[in-house]
């Protein structure tokens, strides 16, 4: 990294004061954004082709105003101070948005861009917002306008600003009472000066020289609004948008911008992390110690006279180059427990990613900065924030001693102020000024703070003790042909205490002979853990697992599936189905046979035709009955002019049991 003067670094710590004497509002923060040198990049995007297209902040500047002054326009009919949704995908327009409706008066209530139509209206409705700004094709219960509807309206140069100071994070977007949280501009202002001794304490997070910080996490998401957007516009960096979401995008945006910055939850460094094993596995044994030596020289596990040729830069940048490209010099993961494997494999192959803390109710409170590689594999959230307070209490609200786990809970100006919960807006106080974050965390003797899990989220065996689910996941993550896994407490059919449960997800590729090597796989890493953090109960999963906004697996709806008696997950060891055999038949007439048995099927059952699987049972897996079941095989019989005996209703099942024994009647 560049050395910077102390004249450089002066000026660029003062940028991080100036806001103390303003009045604290969201003007005050754009007029700073705003300030930035005009023509410096704010924003980076691709077009279809690939096209790299740019943005200066003199540029912005004037679209917001041109967007502000349209959409004055398109919601005169609305009073001024009332809110509006925003439920759009990251692109460069985002902020203009969201800057303009500020600007005309009205609070943003932020979206989440894949949120279903039924609970974004449950929002707007909470909320009382009066209009969206949206580029789905429904219609909502408020006014909707899309990009093309603003696009399109006349700019009205005589408008004058009439701002607004609000803005609103929704933190459910269930149909049930949703919970939001409403954070005035002192509050931001007060997130931006959370940073302000960063600067001094280290050029490597925030620095005067050229950032660009990637966009992957969505802006209705307090980490990927605070930590993207608003403190690296504020700062006059650039943020990088990719085409899309789609894996090829996103790496190529990452590489061809240049980014420098890479902030994420903890799933995409879990995936990043087992490729990278995975790879190195794969190699020649020669190849794979080499780059083992480099994962371990980067960790200061060994000097760089026992890393060899892994302690070179040129192998460094070549396994770089097929990752995050060579820019890459600031990670952060947020929103989640970070594995220490994983840790260890991103900085292990140079790139150092730090593990940060913030939630939608207090904002984002702390980074761990050491640029100490063990500092940082040790995977806390450092120490917090300027203005921010940690403590961490038992069940009794007694401040626990270091080292001793706890509530972590937050006191700051940055914590919201106030709450709409089922439509009902209040001001919100908590004992002592201290937010309760229910994460659980202890904190050493230099004030690092080391989280656990979640509290809703903690197995509590009959023995009285606790086990945490992030630190089970995490011995199993990097299992070969496993996309993902979850634990939680299982209270079975019969059963008096819950069990650990380890579900795994799989893809519907993978084959018996894979399926029995995860198994094992999974049964050696077990036997290693103590008793009481020894998985009870394995299941595996051929869907995804079901995800939240903030890429977060939703353990208690799966928990809730799996006690309600799902299908959809199913133990290793239970009896697999019967596979029926087709050794010794003419193949093109079993596929002719087959497709034309499939066909009844869907037809009976009114199914798609792809939702027949050949071995899946008529009632367990596609919902039949026995009614259905006899028009079934009567129509079989009247399709293919054979007499399928009844004494076998029943016993076959599938569409391959059927097609076998239709053929052996066709003989």
């Amino acid at each position: 990294m560049k050395k910077y003067t102390q004249a450089e670094v002066q000026r660029f710590v003062d940028i991080s004061t100036k806001l103390l004497d303003t009045r604290m509002t969201m003007h005050d923060i754009y007029d700073a954004i705003v300030a930035n040198d005009p023509k410096s990049v704010i924003a980076i995007s691709f077009d279809e082709s690939g096209k790299m297209i740019k943005q200066t902040y003199s540029e912005f500047k004037d679209d917001v105003f041109k967007t502000s002054s349209k959409l004055s326009k398109l919601l005169s009919g609305i009073p001024a101070g009332t809110v509006v949704g925003i439920k759009l995908k990251n692109s460069p327009k985002w902020p203009v948005i969201f800057w303009a409706l500020l600007m005309c008066g009205h609070s943003p209530l932020l979206i989440d861009a894949k949120l279903p139509k039924e609970n974004a209206d449950n929002l707007l409705r909470q909320a009382k917002a009066k209009a969206i700004i949206a580029n789905d094709e429904e219609k909502f219960i408020v006014p909707s306008f899309r990009l093309n509807d603003i696009a399109k309206e006349e700019v009205d140069y005589q408008f004058r600003p009439d701002w607004a100071n609000h803005l609103i994070f929704c933190s459910s977007g269930t149909t049930g009472d949703a919970k939001m949280m409403v954070y005035a501009g002192k509050n931001m202002v007060y997130q931006i000066l959370a940073a302000r001794n960063i600067p001094e304490t280290s050029l490597t997070l925030i620095h005067p020289g050229a950032i660009r910080n990637f966009a992957m996490l969505p802006f209705h998401h307090v980490f990927g609004f605070i930590a993207v957007l608003l403190w690296f516009t504020y700062y006059g960096k650039s943020v990088v948008y990719p085409a899309s979401q789609a894996t090829p995008d996103l790496l190529y945006a990452i590489k061809k911008a240049k980014c420098t910055h890479i902030f994420s939850v903890p799933l995409l460094w879990d995936k990043i992390a087992q490729t990278v094993n995975r790879t190195i596995v794969s190699m020649k044994p020669g190849m794979a110690d080499v780059f083992s030596r480099m994962i371990a020289y980067n960790t200061g596990k060994i000097s760089k006279k026992e890393a060899g040729l892994g302690g070179s830069k040129s192998i460094k940048g070549l396994f770089q180059k097929k990752v995050l490209g060579k820019k890459v010099e600031y990670c952060i993961s947020g929103g989640g427990f970070l594995s220490p494997k994983t840790q260890n494999v991103i900085n292990g192959i140079g790139y150092p990613l730090y593990n940060g803390y913030g939630m939608t109710e207090v904002g984002i409170t702390s980074v761990e900065r050491s640029p100490d590689v063990d500092t940082r594999l040790r995977g806390s959230i450092g120490q917090a924030f300027d203005g921010v307070n940690y403590r961490v209490v038992d069940s009794h609200g007694e401040v626990c001693k270091p080292n001793v786990p706890g509530e972590l809970q937050i006191k700051s100006n940055i914590v919201h102020g106030r709450e709409i919960i089922g439509g009902v807006m209040k001001y919100v106080d908590w004992p002592d000024g201290f937010f309760p974050s229910g994460d659980i965390a202890y904190m050493d003797e230099d004030g690092r703070v080391y989280l656990r899990g979640r509290i809703k989220d903690t197995i509590i065996l009959g023995n009285g003790e606790n086990v945490y689910p992030d630190e089970i996941e995490s011995y199993f993550k990097d299992v070969k042909n496993l996309n993902n896994v979850v634990c939680l407490g299982v209270k079975f059919p019969g059963e008096k205490e819950e069990k650990i449960t380890l579900v795994c997800e799989v893809d519907n590729s993978v084959t018996d002979e894979a399926l029995e090597k995860i198994h094992e796989d999974i049964k050696a890493i077990n036997s290693t853990l103590q008793t009481e953090k020894k998985v009870q109960a394995i299941l595996v999963n051929k869907r995804p697992l079901p995800l939240s906004g903030s890429m977060k697996v939703k353990r208690f709806v799966i928990k809730d599936a799996i006690e309600k008696g799902s299908k959809d997950f199913i133990a290793f060891d239970a009896p697999k189905k019967k596979t029926v055999s087709f050794e010794g038949y003419d193949q093109a007439k079993v596929d002719e046979v087959l497709h034309h048995v499939i066909k009844v099927f869907a037809k009976i059952l009114a199914l798609p035709e792809f939702k027949i699987e050949p071995d899946a049972d008529w009632g367990a897996d596609l919902g039949g009955d026995s009614m259905s079941y006899i028009d079934m095989a009567q129509t079989l019989n009247k399709e293919f002019k054979v007499d399928i005996p009844e004494e076998l209703w029943g016993k076959l099942m599938t569409a391959n049991d059927f097609t076998k024994e239709i053929l052996d009647l066709t003989k």
